[in-house]
């Protein structure tokens, strides 16, 4: 198979299971009430079992540099990315300050979980998906401090949202793959983690395009695509060039390369939604940020992962 023929064959699947989240809800068979209960188990449960299971035996985690250079450069993407978000954001919202800050929050955060964790997984298995779940150390970081302050907000309190199951699950395993804990676990144990660990990014992404779905409706209300337009031309098209960059010349492990490729074709995160109802911003332009790069991701997401592989030698 050629390489654009490798790349479509990871991503359709990833955007075949949104949008089944999507029929879902269009169809009620799967309803808002039931939102909470089934993401409190992708959290609290699934994702520290995916966690667990990629990174205990996994080998690229006993080189240093692949424990200290990921959530660096995890923090750094993101702080990165809402600066540049910033500089433009009189351009994107020329009136309105909340809309100003949500669009550098929402913008300068790329989805880094349910959805590159099953590209990482098809495109490069192996051990990339641990060194990612540490990356990912990094962004939540910057996401509870960089885009809490580009929101207006910041303190102790929201350092505290950094003890959450992901969060701890990743700084446990890495403690017990340390410790060789792949060798003496019961089997059953870590066919348990791996049986629940496949659950996971299948259930997220079916649950994300239900809120997708749900966000469809609440855009009817406003249909000015100036802000979407504009984050996707920086978190679609300006923040994957700089990022690759980095990503070229930067020396680091196969392992961190590949993260950096897939996490630099990503489109928004969905969090930031959540970040703005609670901390001031404005969740319409969330939404509308989330959507359209999301849409546009349809067709940018190959390209820049075919880009990317060849910028790095993968």
């Amino acid at each position: 198979m050629n390489e654009t023929g490798t790349v479509l064959s990871a991503v359709l699947p990833v955007f075949c299971l949104a949008a089944t989240g999507t029929v879902l809800r269009k169809v009620e068979w799967l309803t808002e009430e039931a939102d909470a209960s089934l993401m409190r188990v992708v959290v609290n449960v699934l994702t520290p079992a995916l966690i667990l299971d990629k990174v205990l035996g996994n080998s690229a985690l006993h080189r240093p540099e692949n424990l200290l250079l990921p959530p660096l450069l995890g923090f750094f993407g993101v702080l990165l990315g809402v600066w540049v978000a910033w500089q433009f954001r009189r351009l994107a919202a020329p009136k309105s300050d909340p809309v100003q800050r949500t669009f550098a929050s929402a913008t300068g955060i790329q989805n880094y979980g349910y959805v590159p964790l099953p590209l990482i997984l098809q495109l490069f298995p192996g051990d990339a998906a641990g060194v990612l779940f540490v990356h990912n150390l990094g962004v939540d970081v910057a996401m509870w401090t960089v885009c809490l302050i580009a929101l207006g907000h910041g303190g102790a309190r929201e350092w505290r949202k950094l003890l959450n199951p992901p969060i701890v699950s990743i700084v446990a395993a890495l403690a017990l793959n340390a410790a060789g804990a792949n060798e003496w676990l019961p089997k059953f144990v870590r066919t348990t983690l791996h049986m629940l660990g496949e659950c996971c990014f299948p259930l997220a992404l079916v649950l994300i395009g239900a809120t997708m779905a749900d966000s469809f409706r609440e855009l009817r209300k406003e249909l000015d695509l100036r802000v979407g337009l504009w984050s996707g031309f920086l978190r679609l098209g300006l923040l994957p060039a700089l990022m690759l960059l980095i990503a070229h010349f930067i020396p680091a492990s196969k392992e961190l390369k590949q993260v950096l490729v897939v996490e630099a074709a990503m489109p928004a995160a969905v969090f930031p939604i959540v970040l703005a109802r609670h901390y001031g911003g404005d969740p319409a332009t969330a939404i509308r940020i989330v959507l359209v790069t999301s849409l546009l991701g349809f067709l940018t997401i190959p390209f820049w992962l075919g880009i990317g592989m060849r910028a790095v030698g993968l």
